[in-house]
């Protein structure tokens, strides 16, 4: 009989009820045995709307790290509690997923690296972009040599009115760690750097602006994340743009943006390769290149069909249950949170800051 992980849910919004158990109900080798959330109410809701009535429930996450026969836990809280339950967890003896962005800091960032070697469990961060069907046809692509040499990109997600829980935790630095660029970024910086074979960063430019704070406008259905506040807090930024240079010699420019006058709402990677170009974007994969000394563009009949966040944590159980080699590593978090903390750092300063 193969065995049943048992998954502790930490933080029950609409991340969690949207993204996460969904994939969860349709595993027969998971079973969500407990769920917490600091919000009494939430956690009610949260059994009557899954039928759970019968699973252990807790306000107190320390109380659930303590209860006995979990194999994981799934963090869904905000940003600034992703490090903290982690390590906590990993000293406990738990394997960790957990949901993007990885820390808040560098510092908190490498204390999660740390405890999941000290452990010898497994931690990860949730990467769902990377199993999207159009990501992986593009992944082969590259991997088979059709773009030759990758050596520059540029990855964004804009928006025009798109600001999450206005006034909530979303828009307090001290709980998010930041605006889109924290938020978005991850995303689409990641998986550009994925695609490009994870070159190590080694310096950023970049400039943040807050300029839509006083806006209530919105167009976008990502504005229903998070829980606004009335007369909240509103100190991270709403568009921040960037350049990222690797020790291999290739670069990425980054765009993020929660409100921007611009067209409409974009998410893209651009990549360009000396066989190859590449766009992946909302529309699909779109290839240049050329063939028997003409140009031509190919469009691949490949669609996101997959829910990739599921992809992503049906990843994690696999790993967990047959040791498979995992499609993430903690190092690939701590390269991605100083890539963000330094162009926080270099917007701060007018300067290029060196990792």
């Amino acid at each position: 009989m193969n065995k049943k992980l048992k998954v502790g849910l930490i933080g029950l919004g609409g991340i969690c009820r949207l993204c996460h158990v969904p994939p969860y109900l349709t595993m027969d080798n998971v079973e969500i045995a407990a769920v917490c959330d600091i919000i009494p109410d939430k956690v009610e809701s949260f059994k009557k709307e899954f039928n759970m009535n019968d699973v252990a429930s807790f306000t107190d996450y320390k109380e659930l790290l303590d209860f006995e026969g979990l194999d994981f836990i799934d963090i869904c809280t905000p940003n600034y509690l992703h490090s903290v339950i982690a390590v906590e967890a990993l000293e406990k003896g738990l394997n960790v997923f957990c949901e993007k962005p990885d820390a808040v800091s560098v510092e908190e960032a490498l204390k999660m690296q740390n405890a999941a070697e000290k452990s010898g469990k497994k931690l990860m961060v949730m990467r769902n972009n990377r199993y999207r069907e159009t990501a992986r046809y593009l992944k082969a692509y590259i991997e088979d040599g059709k773009m030759g040499e990758i050596y520059c990109g540029r990855c964004g997600w804009q928006r025009i009115r798109g600001i999450p829980g206005k006034g909530g935790w979303f828009t307090t630095k001290a709980q998010s760690g930041g605006g889109p660029l924290i938020d978005l970024g991850v995303h689409m910086i990641d998986l550009a750097i994925w695609l490009m074979g994870n070159p190590t960063p080694v310096s950023v430019s970049g400039c943040t602006y807050t300029k839509f704070a006083d806006s209530d406008l919105s167009d976008s259905v990502h504005s229903s994340f998070g829980e606004t506040k009335e007369d909240g807090i509103f100190d991270v930024e709403d568009l921040a743009m960037g350049f990222i240079r690797f020790d291999n010699g290739a670069c990425l420019q980054i765009e993020f943006s929660w409100a921007s006058n611009v067209e409409k709402e974009n998410t893209f990677v651009e990549l360009r390769g000396t066989k190859s170009g590449a766009t992946f974007d909302d529309c699909g994969v779109k290839i240049f290149t050329e063939s028997n000394g003409y140009l031509e563009n190919l469009i691949p009949r490949v669609k996101d069909e997959r829910n990739a966040h599921g992809e992503n944590i049906k990843h994690f159980v696999d790993v967990l249950l047959n040791d498979t080699e995992p499609d993430f590593v903690p190092v690939q978090g701590v390269n991605m949170i100083k890539i963000l903390e330094a162009i926080y750092k270099s917007a701060e300063t007018g300067r290029e800051v060196i990792l």
